[in-house]
Formats: C-alpha cells, structure tokens, sequence
C-alpha cells in the first residue's frame, strides 16, 4: 500500500507542476499526508507550485529513495484546498511541534492519484 511505502521509505520527493502556459517549475517538497477520503496532499506556502495549480490542476510527484534510483512517480489532479485551517495545522504539527512554524498563509492542497509508476534507470528495460 502506499501509504506503508511513505511510512517507511527514506528519500527525497520532488513535486512538479505547470503554468496554464506549460512553464514548468519543481520544487522539493516532503511526503504526502493521506486523507481518510483517498487522496493525497501537500502543504504548500503561497510559491510558485501553488499558483501554477490555481491554474493548471495536474502535477506530478517523484519520490527518490536514498541509495540508488529506486523510487516512486506520481501522477496527480488537484481536487480542492483549505487555506491555514486546523486540519492543515494540526498535520504540520508533526512535524513542528511546538509550533515553530512561519506565521504566513499556507495551504493544505488535496491531490486524486491518476496513476503510479516506479522511478526506471537507464539500465531497466520498460
């Protein structure tokens, strides 16, 4: 399953998204937290990747293992957001817990998962 992956893999993920005009942007940004209702989501401060999924609901979020190219891509649709709401806060506190977080906007960004594929070198056949 993949929240179990998520729970256990150590790694970097990278999440890409696009201008309505396709001008593209990455960003490293941590895990995703899974809701009760399936989908996936990111906290995300008022930058660049969330104004593009103001106008452009697709990104795409890669997860590299540490240790060689094993990972996970996933495929994404943006299907509603919450702007500085308890929900959001009391996920980041898990992180932050003792509130040591920048007082400015943020947003918990809900994403449906289109499809997942693994992360191929250049050695894998597929």
């Amino acid at each position: 399953m993949l929240r179990d992956y998520f729970a256990q893999a150590k790694g970097t993920g990278i999440l890409a998204t696009a201008s309505k005009d396709g001008e593209v942007n990455m960003a490293i940004y941590a895990r995703p937290h899974f809701m009760e209702d399936g989908c996936l989501a990111f906290i995300m401060r008022d930058r660049l990747s969330h104004a593009n999924l103001q106008e452009n609901p697709k990104a795409c979020y890669m997860f590299k293992e540490e240790g060689g190219y094993k990972g996970k891509r996933l495929y994404l649709t943006k299907v509603g957001e919450e702007k500085n709401t308890e929900q959001l806060y009391s996920l980041l506190r898990r992180t932050y817990p003792n509130n040591q977080y920048e007082k400015e906007n943020l947003y918990l960004v809900f994403f449906r998962l289109e499809n997942e594929r693994p992360i191929l070198s250049v050695n894998d056949q597929g």
